[in-house]
């Protein structure tokens, strides 16, 4: 099944392979597998601590046994179950069968048909898929998110000191601090962050129509329903949606792509400004030898890192878009387009990864250009007006924004020499006037806020 990289339609399977080969273990075709692999031997050592009659003597070497099944599963095992499904044109059925042929030659043969029992294969797909999702989140895409925050974190309270000129419709606006620009970012994604992990990962499990039909009539002394939420709650670590169709309705799974959709907005914001403020020569980038900016312009160092992760970011919501408005919606007790569009969820979380690393690269390359930035403030002395009008205001002077609006408004560019002179002529104490001149672009940035 192995293919060579140059050939592969999807760059993430391409290009970009080893970039986000992590999430192979958990979105691949193998992995899903094993998933699948795994949901059904637990199910089945689930059933044997019931105990039902036909189960009550399965040991704990013979469970370990059962375990190993996921737990060794290697490529020549995954190879199997596609050999399997050729026949049973099934992807779920060949799993079951290849269990059974695992076990077919152990002391577990007269008790094959308790693998799979009742089961209808969304209560395979809809266990092992968002266990899958699960654990991607948790070990590979929060990890990296977290890095990201710790970075800006970082940057935020390295640069917080430093005054820059704000920019409101692009234009020269009261002065900020390049630290706390950053922050609002870090902020942002954190709460982000932290509405993405109070989102369950939601699991159906409850027989072809969702009302454990076939298991009831079978044992209909057992309770099923806390059976189920046993299996799915504390087995797998998942939470049992209670009342479904033969399909989960998705309703978190929507929840959880919006939130990584709503964080990827807040980094293509941020990717955005970063780029801007490369333009505005704010930032210079480290060259790195043998590295080529164009193919036709030698002097060029491109924003490059900061463009790929933007473009990842919106190929991962387009995505996410789709998978949130599509998957909650099912006809009537199933249809089966979910089926295809759930093989794709590791798809944008593949892009959304290469973005952070993208964006990595590039803030690894930002070198701050301090004269530039003070530059850019000493050009746009003008912004001090809201400074001088809103004392002025304190001190009941009449119309200063107007009086301001006058100055301001000219062609003529405005200096410190200008604001001075401006402040000289105004009609008020000695003290006030002292107080106006002390107001500079550098100073005039407000509360620290951290």
């Amino acid at each position: 099944m192995s293919h060579s990289a140059l050939h592969a339609i999807s760059p993430i399977d391409g290009r970009y392979h080893d970039k986000v080969k992590s999430l192979s273990q958990y979105f691949s075709e193998a992995a899903l597998i094993k998933y699948r692999i795994r949901v059904e031997v637990e199910y089945y050592i689930a059933l044997c601590k019931l105990p039902l009659a036909q189960l009550n003597d399965v040991s704990e070497d013979q469970i370990k046994a059962l375990r190993n099944i996921y737990v060794n599963f290697e490529e020549k095992d995954a190879l199997r179950v596609k050999e399997i499904e050729k026949t049973t044109n099934h992807d779920v059925k060949a799993v079951e069968y290849f269990i059974k042929e695992k076990l077919d030659n152990t002391d577990l043969k007269e008790k094959l048909e308790f693998i799979h029992f009742g089961l209808t294969s969304q209560d395979i797909n809809n266990t092992a898929i968002p266990l899958s999702l699960r654990d991607a989140v948790e070990e590979v895409y929060l990890n990296e998110l977290n890095e990201v925050i710790s970075e800006l974190n970082a940057f935020a309270i390295e640069w917080k000191d430093i005054p820059m000129l704000a920019r409101t419709h692009g234009q020269p606006a009261s002065p900020t601090r390049l630290g706390k620009e950053i922050m609002v970012y870090a902020e942002r994604l954190k709460e982000q962050y932290n509405a993405l992990i109070d989102t369950p990962f939601s699991a159906k499990f409850g027989g072809a129509t969702g009302n454990f039909n076939a298991h009831h009539v079978a044992y209909p002394e057992v309770d099923w329903i806390e059976f189920a939420n046993e299996f799915v709650n504390d087995t797998l670590g998942l939470f049992r949606s209670q009342t479904t169709t033969q399909v989960e309705h998705y309703d978190n799974l929507a929840r959880l792509f919006d939130a990584m959709k709503r964080i990827n907005t807040i980094l293509t914001d941020f990717n955005r400004d970063i780029w801007s403020y490369i333009s505005m020569d704010y930032f210079k980038q480290k060259i790195k030898e043998g590295e080529v900016g164009s193919s036709a312009m030698p002097h060029k160092v491109n924003p490059i890192d900061f463009e790929n992760a933007e473009g990842n970011l919106g190929i991962a919501n387009a995505l996410f878009e789709h998978l949130a408005a599509k998957l909650p919606i099912s006809r009537l007790q199933r249809d089966l387009t979910d089926s295809t569009v759930l093989r794709n969820i590791g798809v944008p979380i593949a892009h959304t990864l290469l973005a952070i690393k993208s964006m990595q690269k590039g803030l690894g390359k930002l070198l701050i250009n301090e004269a530039k930035i003070k530059s850019d403030l000493e050009d746009n002395w003008a912004v001090v007006a809201e400074a001088i009008q809103t004392v002025l205001r304190r001190e009941n002077f009449p119309k200063p924004y107007e009086a301001l609006k006058d100055l301001t408004r000219k062609n003529e560019k405005i200096t410190a020499e200008s604001i001075a002179e401006f402040i000289d002529g105004l009609n008020v104490s000695e003290e006030i006037k002292k107080e106006l001149k002390q107001i500079t672009p550098f100073n005039y940035t407000g509360i620290q806020l951290f």
